[in-house]
């Protein structure tokens, strides 16, 4: 990329509008005057918490301050932005200190000809959920988070792989929005009016996509955008379609449910209409008097036509083109992280299979993998495996390796392990508690009860009639331990403080009579040694950014897919 001033720290380029205004400015004050000229002043002797500054320039959304030459800090005019510049002011912080970013003019390295990454072999978009009004910058700058942490992981564990890059691409699909801001605007009463309108730039944005006004909106917004940006990376990159590139999506929070729609093609409309008739062809009534004899004719009748009205209908829709664009790529890996997909899905009627395959929920023909990733205690997250086999409530999540593991197992030969309550558990139930959904390591207890703020199952799904406050403070109940584990002693613990158990199900266990998941779909991240439960579940939702735990997660899969197709594509017929 080509820049002029960048941020410190993380070098990324300002954007190009404004660089160009800050560069303009920069040249008008400091035009001829040499940076080690400036060093020589008594002036920039001292620090720039005690200096005035000797310049500034509004821009949209921020300004800059010059302190000299070559002290140039950039400030948010973002209302939190201000109080927290003020509090820390009056507390006697200076103002740079506090919130500013400094700039520099120039990049850390002068640029090489030869400095260039590898043709990209994969792109993964990454897809923004709620909260996007307040801040429509947010997901490049989460996505930029993600690929430092990437490309951290790369380097330390993927240095082999010269021949091969993976570039992320974010994907702000909500700016570009109409909506109906102003209608909602005007009903919205003035008291505590900070609040509701953290309220409407937030948890508006899943009230406007389950409305049927607005749905469609969004999930053709979204699309659009994710046909454009591919269109314009092909033509940026043009050998990338000719090499077999893949595509992958990683979406947080509502951004799963919308992609998932898209993916699959699910129409709120088809499924309402289906319903209806399923409700009037399982009538079965019996009738004795005229009058009701005569009633059930009418009825009959009335069935026809509207099964007639509703061929019309699906033959009208089958003969004019789609009304709204289709994604014009293949999706190799789904990747969601901190997903209520699996509410969504229990709310349309989606109840477990028998087969243990994901084609259940999602069909291999539309996507290669899918990927349900969460922290235990992120409350708006939930399991998907116990949608596609009811006995997997009872099984671990698999736990992702930290970064740092020396020889990690192999996500795919990690065997499936049974999640026991012990008696302390049970008891801990009753009293209103329940244990967390998996412990940090294996064979390891945890003490105390527990509040299972972000269990991540399907269970959840009763709660949402409660609300937003219901996500976030609902208690949900274990389900009953298995036979196979009661009679093999899992479970029980010299410990008397434990709350249960986690430990491995050999094959003569449990999965001689069930059945097994062809691949795992639940993937959870592991809690900190010291992690405050209660305030890891205010910000373990917006935590997957910076984790290098998800970061090579991601790459294990993504380059794992690729080596993979290589091999195919080189052995011998």
């Amino acid at each position: 990329m080509r820049g002029q001033w960048f941020i410190d720290g993380t070098w990324m380029p300002v954007e190009e509008d404004e660089s160009d205004l800050i560069e303009k400015e920069h040249l008008v004050c400091f035009r001829g005057q040499q940076i080690q000229d400036a060093f020589e002043t008594d002036t920039l002797a001292k620090t720039v918490d005690r200096k005035d500054a000797i310049h500034s320039v509004q821009l949209s959304r921020s300004h800059v301050d010059w302190y000299s030459v070559d002290e140039v800090y950039l400030y948010s005019d973002a209302t939190t932005s201000k109080i927290a510049r003020t509090v820390t002011q009056k507390l006697g912080f200076s103002k740079a200190s506090s919130s500013g970013t400094r700039l520099h003019r120039g990049f850390l390295e002068e640029a090489s000809l030869d400095d260039k990454p590898p043709q990209t072999t994969h792109i993964v978009f990454v897809v923004h959920g709620i909260g996007q009004k307040m801040d429509k910058d947010r997901i490049i700058k989460n996505t930029a988070m993600l690929r430092e942490a990437v490309r951290k992981m790369e380097e330390k564990h993927f240095a082999e792989q010269t021949e091969e890059h993976v570039e992320f691409l974010p994907v702000e699909w909500r700016s570009k929005l109409a909506l109906d801001g102003d209608t909602v605007e005007s009903i919205t009463p003035d008291k505590v009016r900070g609040l509701r309108d953290l309220l409407n730039s937030s948890a508006m944005d899943i009230m406007y996509y389950t409305s049927p006004l607005y749905r469609d909106e969004i999930t053709n917004g979204l699309t659009q955008e994710l046909n454009r940006l591919y269109s314009l990376f092909c033509s940026r990159n043009p050998e990338f379609e000719s090499r077999g590139g893949k595509v992958s999506i990683i979406s947080h929070s509502l951004g799963c449910v919308i992609t998932f729609d898209i993916m699959t093609g699910w129409d709120p409309v088809r499924f309402c209409l289906q319903e209806h008739r399923d409700q009037l062809e399982g009538e079965d009534l019996h009738w004795t008097t005229h009058e009701e004899r005569h009633l059930l004719e009418e009825v009959q009748l009335t069935r026809q036509r509207l099964r007639e009205l509703q061929d019309q209908l699906q033959g009208l829709k089958a003969a004019k083109p789609t009304p709204f664009p289709t994604l014009t790529f293949k999706v190799e890996n789904f990747f969601c992280m901190g997903s209520p997909l699996a509410v969504f899905l229990a709310l349309r009627g989606i109840r477990p299979g028998n087969t243990g395959d994901q084609d259940h929920i999602m069909p291999k023909s539309i996507c290669r993998r899918l990927f349900n990733i969460f922290h235990p205690t992120d409350p708006v997250a939930y399991r998907l495996e116990p949608l596609v086999l009811k006995h997997y409530s009872n099984i671990a999540p698999v736990q992702i390796h930290w970064c740092n593991t020396i020889s990690p197992t192999p996500y795919d030969e990690i065997r499936p392990s049974h999640l026991s309550v012990s008696k302390s558990a049970a008891s801990d139930t009753e009293n209103g508690s329940s244990p967390s959904s998996s412990p940090v390591l294996a064979t390891r207890h945890y003490g105390g009860s527990i509040t299972s703020l972000g269990k991540a199952s399907i269970l959840g799904a009763a709660s949402i009639s409660k609300g937003i406050g219901g996500i976030l403070f609902s208690r949900f109940s274990r389900s009953p331990i298995l036979p196979s584990a009661v009679d093999s002693g899992i479970g029980d613990s010299e410990d008397s403080q434990s709350t249960f158990a986690f430990s491995a199900i050999s094959p003569s266990s449990l999965f001689d009579a069930a059945v097994e998941m062809e691949h795992r779909i639940d993937y959870e991240l592991r809690e900190g040694l010291v992690e405050s439960r209660y305030w890891s579940a205010v910000t373990s939702h917006t935590a997957y950014w910076t984790s290098h735990d998800v970061a090579l997660f991601l790459l294990t899969f993504i380059y794992k897919q690729q080596s993979t197709d290589q091999t195919q594509n080189t052995s011998p017929m």
